[in-house]
């Protein structure tokens, strides 16, 4: 090759490699740009692998406190109610609580038919107060529809709400005589009422016995808290929480009123008035090593004054001990 081919190959070579249009100047650029292109549109669609979602704060727990019952009704009147242990049942007849059936509200009318022709429908009557037939419908202790017949089978009775037996061992035993004749012939204190179930019933208070008809019950509860009240008549502890039970689940219950009898009866004319059993003696000594043994006697919860009571049964000093 002549110097003057030479020196024009080596020109032409030098163009070649200035203008970039070589086969090697295109092949790697084009390479890194693509994988340059991928790599950012990779970043800018994933999430890194060790990403944590962001801290989800708990919720605070809520604490919503036991509305107090309303004025009124007959939840908030059990609370008023004082509570003492049973007294013995030492003195107790139906004698002492004066004549059955005796007219307390001079209407001419005996309070056994005054209550048949309140409580019975479709009556048939003798005169304006007796009542020969009528019909019980419905019978708040069984839900069911009773008939009565004056002189047929014994189906109807007049309960006492609050049973005088009851009464006389949570205060009436030492009321004056006109007090406990007023209570067994109170119209609050009385229903016409199923024979059977009422005498299943006996002397039970809340805590032993309610109506086997549960639709009843916060009505038959709400009248016994309302006589006890109107008569200041007290009750146990484990009647308190039997009460306190049933109208929680009908606290809008309103109490009944008290009516217009009076708590105090004036004595049929010349009849002597039955005497108020004397208060049972204490025993001479009542020793109890703590609340349980209390509890245990039923005397809980003890006050001050009462048989065993000791003030170290009595932590925050208010008079009653084992609450």
């Amino acid at each position: 090759m002549s110097r003057t081919t030479r020196s024009l190959t080596a020109v032409f070579a030098a163009i070649t490699l200035l203008s970039g249009c070589g086969p090697a100047a295109n092949g790697p650029e084009t390479s890194a740009g693509s994988d340059q292109s991928s790599s950012a549109d990779t970043a800018a669609t994933s999430t890194p692998s060790d990403a944590s979602p962001a801290p989800v704060t708990p919720a605070l727990p809520t604490t919503t406190k036991p509305k107090p019952p309303v004025a009124g009704t007959a939840l908030a009147a059990v609370a008023k109610l004082t509570v003492k242990g049973r007294a013995p049942m030492t003195g107790y007849t139906r004698a002492q609580f004066g004549q059955a059936w005796y007219d307390t509200d001079k209407n001419g009318c005996d309070t056994r038919n005054d209550i048949l022709r309140r409580d019975l429908k479709s009556r048939q009557m003798q005169n304006a107060c007796k009542v020969l037939a009528g019909t019980l419908d419905p019978d708040p202790y069984t839900g069911t529809s009773i008939r009565f017949v004056y002189g047929g089978a014994s189906e109807v009775d007049i309960d006492h709400v609050v049973a005088l037996s009851d009464a006389w061992q949570k205060g009436a035993a030492t009321w004056a005589a006109g007090k406990r004749l007023a209570l067994a012939n109170d119209p609050l204190n009385l229903l016409a009422v199923d024979a059977s179930t009422n005498r299943s019933k006996g002397d039970g208070d809340a805590a032993t016995w309610l109506p086997p008809y549960k639709a009843f019950r916060c009505t038959y509860v709400a009248r016994q808290v309302a006589v006890k009240g109107k008569y200041a008549i007290w009750v146990t502890s484990a009647e308190r929480d039997a009460m306190t039970r049933v109208l929680t689940t009908c606290p809008t219950m309103p109490l009944p009123g008290p009516g217009s009898a009076s708590t105090v009866a004036a004595l049929p004319a010349g009849q002597p008035a039955p005497q108020p059993a004397p208060a049972p003696a204490p025993p001479a000594s009542v020793y109890y090593a703590n609340c349980d043994a209390v509890r245990a006697a039923g005397a809980a919860p003890i006050h001050r004054g009462d048989p065993g009571y000791a003030s170290r049964l009595d932590r925050d000093g208010d008079g009653i001990g084992c609450e």
